[in-house]
């Protein structure tokens, strides 16, 4: 029997268009890292709470996966889900919902993701606690750390374990901390834990504002790690979705070259996304590869693909071809 069957069946039968598309994405990751390149994963949308760890954490333990540039959604709801799995509800019929029943789901504090509602009590809640007790020892001593510093710090903390809601081995989060793998946090305010910590910032539990590093600095570390990391290699880029996950850390090239002039920095070695944006008028997300060479990202060889498809579904084959499954 075979030893690699998702990745047996995929090469068998995925042929063609979107599906061709996707082999040759994943075997020129795999050809990027090979070479000793290294990779950088994007993640837009609602790819947590969709579960993505499942794949995405596997990718990171086996060291497919260099950094990771994630909107503050992703990076929260991989813990909510952690630690309130079993009271998510999901909703077949969601595209059917009338008003009155999405009322109704906001009354049982159920906020819905397309056809998954994450509980706010359970999930948000247990984890605003857990994270206010850092924001507030932080603060108090005068520290400043990124958000996805004060998520490492409870996950390391052990605080949460008890809580655990699924197998830890399929929290991208935790595999991420294990290996304390770099995280982008572009504007990390709109988010969950953003809105909570504007609150607690009002409310005067926590003083001072820029306890929470965000935003430029965020890009002054992209800038520090992509500068150091390329001195003797290039770093992919595969993007999940479109927004501010993919837009801000592709600019980190062109901003190292045209505002620093260092160009001995190489540009992105390998650039994938996964869209269902079409392709339109002034629509970034919806840009073909090439448009990205006018920009300075990519270069004229740069290995290039876009996959026009529900990132649900192509991230984790895309992944199991790459892990060998």
């Amino acid at each position: 029997m075979s030893q690699t069957p998702v990745s047996d069946f995929l090469k068998a039968n995925f042929r063609h268009f979107n599906a061709a598309t996707l082999i040759e994405a994943a075997e020129g990751w795999n050809r990027h890292l090979e070479g000793g390149g290294k990779m950088l994963v994007t993640l837009a949308g609602a790819m947590s709470t969709a579960e993505l760890g499942i794949s995405l954490a596997e990718m990171i333990r086996q060291g497919k996966v260099d950094a990771i540039c994630c909107t503050g959604a992703n990076l929260e709801e991989d813990i909510f889900n952690l630690v309130a799995h079993e009271h998510y509800e999901r909703i077949p019929d969601w595209r059917a919902l009338s008003a009155e029943a999405e009322a109704d789901l906001l009354a049982r504090h159920m906020n819905r993701v397309t056809d998954t509602c994450i509980p706010e009590h359970e999930a948000m809640r247990r984890i605003e606690s857990a994270v206010l007790e850092e924001w507030e020892r932080a603060d108090k001593a005068g520290e400043r750390y990124f958000p996805h510093e004060f998520m490492y710090r409870i996950l390391r903390s052990g605080v949460l374990k008890d809580s655990y809601q699924i197998d830890p081995k399929n929290s991208w989060m935790l595999a991420a901390a294990e290996r304390n793998l770099p995280i982008i946090v572009p504007g990390w305010e709109d988010s969950t834990l953003g809105n909570m910590f504007t609150g607690h910032v009002i409310s005067g539990d926590v003083k001072n504002v820029h306890t929470v590093r965000t935003g430029i600095e965020y890009m002054m570390e992209l800038a520090s790690f992509y500068t150091e990391t390329t001195r003797d290699t290039t770093i992919g880029f595969f993007q999940i979705g479109g927004g501010i996950a993919g837009d801000f850390p592709i600019c980190v090239v062109p901003m190292l070259h045209q505002d620093l002039r260092r160009d001995d920095v190489p540009l992105w070695g390998y650039f994938c996304q996964i869209s269902d944006s079409t392709t339109s008028y002034g629509s970034y997300s919806g840009a073909v590869p090439n448009e990205k060479i006018t920009w300075g990202k990519l270069g004229v060889d740069t290995p290039r693909y876009i996959i026009e498809s529900d990132a649900s579904i192509v991230a984790p084959l895309v992944f199991a071809l790459v892990l060998g499954w």
